[in-house]
């Protein structure tokens, strides 16, 4: 694996950067298993945060989705409870998130030790039988085994007990997990209906869905990890309906992202084009409104 890109993968981003709370991980060890279950106790998925884990977040809270920089979720964290972050939270005192405050935060805390890591975007096949729901993973580079791992930091022991998970979240098969660019080869080689790949609670699905995962994986590939639901450049509209131009787009984002390694140059110098690099401004769709980054 070529050196270069490892290292490039070894250090923070700005997103990813841990900033002053670099002292508070000191005490971390740089197990994977032991950082993972160290984030699974600090972050509760919002939406089943009651159900899940019996913990009411109040709607003051509502709004620790929408944090970005992984430093600003450390602030968080620490305020609602400024024990040392190896010290398990109950639930009603994590911070409220989704599977990207997970993910970003795991990438977070192994480029703090120098490990390789990227956030990967794309869709979970374990959620809803039969569907592939819009999911962000980490991937660490296992020097070991030579190799790319996806892992889950969202999937603990309750997680798993309610999905009934048949794999090892520390190591998900790639047809579990499909990154982005393999979402769109299945939809546009292999005959797989894009109507199966989105989010299905939201009634939100479809090729254009796909290719806007696409644009946010490629995006955090080059390390500018932002929200789920960040829109800007070429990302499609709801239920748009993609011309030839922008399906050849897709079409070379969607190698990248399926092998970001064998080209990562021409992967990074694609990402300077101006319909896919990020602007200082993104859209939110869930706050329905354009923030400042």
């Amino acid at each position: 694996m070529d050196r270069h890109m490892l290292e490039f993968y070894s250090r923070p981003s700005e997103m990813s950067a841990v900033g002053r709370h670099l002292a508070t991980l000191d005490g971390l060890p740089s197990h994977l298993d032991t950082l993972v279950r160290t984030v699974q106790h600090l972050v509760v998925y919002d939406a089943v945060a009651g159900d899940f884990y019996g913990a009411e977040i109040p709607e003051e809270r509502q709004e620790e989705i929408h944090i970005r920089p992984a430093e600003r979720k450390l602030d968080q964290i620490l305020a609602l409870d400024n024990r040392p972050l190896t010290v398990e939270r109950p639930a009603e005192r994590r911070l409220a998130g989704r599977c990207h405050h997970y993910t970003l935060l795991l990438v977070s805390l192994l480029r703090a030790h120098g490990i390789p890591a990227r956030a990967r975007c794309g869709f979970g096949a374990y959620f809803i039988p039969g569907k592939f729901e819009d999911h962000w993973v980490c991937e660490y580079w296992n020097t070991d085994q030579q190799r790319w791992v996806l892992v889950d930091a969202q999937l603990d022991e309750v997680w798993r007990a309610k999905l009934s998970f048949p794999h090892d979240h520390l190591d998900v098969p790639r047809d579990a997990f499909l990154v982005a660019g393999d979402a769109w080869r299945r939809c546009r080689t292999e005959g797989v209906d894009p109507e199966l790949f989105g989010i299905e609670l939201a009634n939100m699905r479809g090729l254009w869905f796909v290719a806007g995962d696409l644009v946010r994986d490629l995006a955090a590939l080059n390390k500018v990890e932002l929200l789920p639901w960040d829109v800007w450049g070429a990302q499609p509209g709801p239920d748009e309906q993609l011309d030839d131009e922008q399906l050849a787009l897709f079409d070379r984002i969607a190698g990248f992202s399926r092998d970001p390694d064998a080209s990562f140059d021409e992967m990074r110098e694609l990402f300077a084009d101006q319909r896919l690099h990020v602007p200082q401004k993104v859209f939110n769709s869930l706050r329905q409104r354009t923030e400042q980054l």
